[in-house]
């Protein structure tokens, strides 16, 4: 069996909110497993809200750039928050999302293989050695994404923590609201969204949340045990559904009512189709 540690156990408590030694107990049940831990405690009734993101492992930077025709977000990681502070580390960042911007390259290790646009003679990887070199801690480009813009979108962007976590929303219906994007953005900043409607949660996660929910009504007839389990299904949906979660400006309304109120005062209706939420080290 894998070792407890108490970082394990730390974690758990954490995630969960549980007591230390039951999160010793479920880790010991669950052999090590954190997530199988995580489902022994809401089981039996102890752990209802989940953190998801558990601990940072790496330190870094996210950028975004955009022009009229796309958006683009990296993601570079240091080994410490001292040289990611570093002014070479911030530069090193910023040629490479402007470059990525400037070429909008389909994956990311298209991107680094191109030459550097300030020094045709190197990559953009041989760059980003030169780097590490300067500045003694490995450094990785660890992801890419380049959105291409629809004319009839609009598109907001919120940074937080000086670049660890960013958000971008795309919301459709309407061209040059990117002020009600961002609003949906921050929204999502705090929130912490796993998908955006209920059609799209898995059916092994729906199945997985059924699971817990039947083990947890006991001793009632099928059909209000069946009746009991839908509400619990709905409102985990609830909760991780960004259109269906209440508005974090306005408790009293959900996003998606928020959005109808909008597209009400502009004269057209609005709606979010997509959205993007990077953390370092997720």
């Amino acid at each position: 069996m894998k070792d407890i540690t108490a970082d394990m156990i730390k974690e758990l408590r954490e995630r969960t909110g549980v007591g230390m030694g039951k999160c010793k107990e479920a880790l010991v049940l669950s052999e090590g497993d954190m997530e199988k831990a995580i489902d022994i405690l809401r089981k039996a009734g102890m752990a209802s809200a989940v953190k998801k993101e558990g601990r940072e492992t790496k330190e870094g930077l996210i950028l975004t750039a955009e022009d009229k025709q796309a958006l683009a977000i990296v993601e570079a990681n240091a080994e410490t928050d001292f040289v990611t502070q570093n002014d070479r580390f911030k530069h090193f960042v910023h040629d490479c999302i402007k470059q990525a911007l400037e070429t909008k390259p389909k994956a990311l290790a298209d991107l680094i293989q191109q030459p550097y646009y300030k020094d045709k003679s190197i990559t953009l990887d041989q760059y980003r050695n030169l780097v590490i070199q300067a500045l003694g801690e490995n450094i990785q480009l660890r992801r890419l994404e380049i959105i291409h813009k629809h004319p009839n979108s609009s598109y907001g962007i919120y940074s937080h923590m000086g670049g660890k976590l960013v958000v971008v929303v795309e919301i459709e219906g309407a061209a040059g609201h990117d002020e009600i994007a961002k609003e949906i953005a921050m929204h999502v900043a705090a929130e912490n969204p796993e998908y955006l409607k209920p059609e799209e949660i898995p059916a092994h996660v729906v199945a997985r949340e059924e699971e817990i929910a039947r083990s947890q009504v006991t001793g009632k007839p099928a059909n209000i045990v069946d009746k009991i389990v839908s509400g619990k299904i709905k409102a985990f949906a609830d909760q991780v559904c960004l259109i269906h979660q209440k508005y974090v400006k306005d408790n009293t309304v959900t996003v998606q009512q928020f959005l109808e109120a909008c597209g009400k005062k502009i004269g057209k209706p609005l709606a979010v189709r997509c959205f993007w939420r990077w953390k370092i080290g997720q």
